[in-house]
């Protein structure tokens, strides 16, 4: 009987102990990190001029985790305000666009500033900050290429046309009448190599991307419409992906409110400015 009343109390104390842990991380999670002095945002570190990899801390880049690079970027600037505003310091975590929301949810970072739209879709499993980029979308092409000219989407007419993968830029393209719409990418490096070969005749992307694009590269050139895409405003606005639920949702719209709109384009035009030559 002792032995049974000794193992009943091993066995409920060992309960309480659990469910303590499960609260705890349950309000970890509602919070951000479990650590209170980081603040964990993740990006691909690959869609410049919002955010790109380089190898130093030059023009305010921050050490991404776990390894010897450096990221930087529009995003990376905004990051960098909300992670002050929260009196946290901010620590990049590089990972690919289809993982962001699965890290996000799953508790490895407290935030995706990475260039994310808050459509519909995402809202389902994510909440989302206040917009803190809008933007519209263009067309990369070739220069000297038949399309450097259009005006239209119409004028992409059997033309080899991609986008990113899991983005609304790949969707639009149903848009254009008889089109040849090429498989997706994933990532915008990809499709800046596949357009410089000739495998894809455009590429869909927003302006600030294309701007860089053409910057990067003097064989590309943005193209933007009279006659574009139709968009709506929470396809081509920019905010930041939360847990759902997130307490730090109030206060980062806090610190988002507190930049104007003209410091905004500041940061955005020094982004397109100091953007590696490569990316």
């Amino acid at each position: 009987m002792k032995k049974q009343a000794s193992l009943l109390l091993v066995l409920l104390f060992s309960a309480i102990i659990l469910l303590a842990g499960c609260g705890s991380s349950e309000s970890a999670n509602k919070s951000g990190s479990a650590d209170e002095d980081t603040f964990k945002v993740g990006l691909e570190a690959g869609y410049a001029p919002f955010n790109w990899t380089q190898n130093d801390d030059s023009n305010g880049a921050v050490k991404i985790e776990g390894t010897g690079e450096y990221a930087g970027g529009y995003d990376v600037e905004i990051a960098k305000k909300i992670a002050d505003g929260l009196g946290r310091k901010l620590v990049i975590v590089k990972t690919e666009w289809d993982g962001l929301v699965p890290s996000l949810t799953s508790g490895k970072i407290d935030a995706i500033v990475a260039g994310m739209s808050p459509t519909a879709e995402r809202k389902k499993t994510i909440d989302f900050s206040d917009n803190y980029y809008s933007s519209q979308l263009v067309m990369v092409v070739k220069k000297g290429s038949k399309f450097e000219g259009a005006t239209s989407i119409a004028d992409f007419k059997g033309a080899k046309i991609t986008a990113q993968l899991n983005t609304f830029h790949y969707s639009v393209i149903d848009q254009i009448n008889g089109v040849s719409k090429q498989t997706a990418m994933d990532n915008f490096p990809a499709m800046r190599v596949a357009l410089e070969s000739g495998i894809i005749d455009g590429y869909v992307s927003e302006r600030p991307e294309g701007i860089s694009a053409s910057s990067a590269n003097e064989h590309f050139v943005m193209v933007e419409f009279e006659d574009g895409f139709k968009t709506s405003p929470e396809d081509t606005n920019t905010a930041v992906g939360l847990e759902k639920g997130s307490e730090l949702t109030e206060k980062i719209n806090e610190v988002l409110s507190g930049i104007s709109d003209e410091e905004r384009t500041e940061l955005m035009d020094a982004a397109i400015q100091n953007q590696p030559a490569a990316q």
